[in-house]
């Protein structure tokens, strides 16, 4: 019996380990990348950004990544950016609901077109400030599915109870001593 326990805290395991991220990681530009002639108004369209989101640029030499104000992406302005980058790709976490302004600040790349506004829903997450970049795997994984032995009683999921991953993992853990070590 120890070890039906077993493989069962085994797959329950299994299943908190597999909770995907529910954040998503925007390619600006997708193949195209952050440069100039690509619609970036278009590329937004239909894209629903969530804070706990990120956007990477992917440029060559000669581009930057600015954060600037509204007024500033207005008018292209350059030189009053909030946030640079000029390393060839920019990974910024969308930790804060509102709209993001960028623009390439290289003078008059901004006017052919480079430049991004993004309007970050809340959603009811708040992430952390990040300087390193989030998974980039955002496909979910297939389900997990196992079969009771015959005779079994498996009890039926509560629809009223949401449980979180942390206290998954908690519990998975104690169930994996209790069961398996002692």
């Amino acid at each position: 019996m120890a070890s039906y326990g077993g493989g069962i805290v085994c797959v329950f395991i299994v299943l908190c380990v597999a909770v995907p991220s529910l954040a998503t990681v925007y390619n600006v530009g997708e193949s195209s990348g952050w440069t100039v002639g690509v619609d970036y108004t278009n590329w937004t369209s239909g894209k629903t950004f969530m804070v706990g989101d990120s956007l990477v640029f992917n440029y060559g030499s000669g581009h930057t990544v600015d954060e600037v104000s509204g007024s500033d992406y207005n008018t292209c302005t350059v030189g009053n950016s909030i946030k640079t980058d000029n390393s060839g790709t920019t990974t910024l976490l969308l930790n804060t609901a509102g709209t993001h302004y960028y623009i390439c600040g290289v003078i008059g790349h901004c006017g052919s077109g480079m430049k991004l506004a993004v309007t970050v829903a809340d959603g009811g997450v708040t992430a952390a400030p990040s300087e390193s970049p989030p998974p980039t795997t955002t496909a979910l994984p297939p389900p997990v599915t196992f079969t009771a032995p015959p005779g079994s009683v498996l009890p039926q999921p509560s629809k009223s109870v949401t449980l979180s991953p942390f206290v998954a993992v908690v519990t998975a853990w104690v169930a994996f001593f209790k069961f398996v070590i002692l």
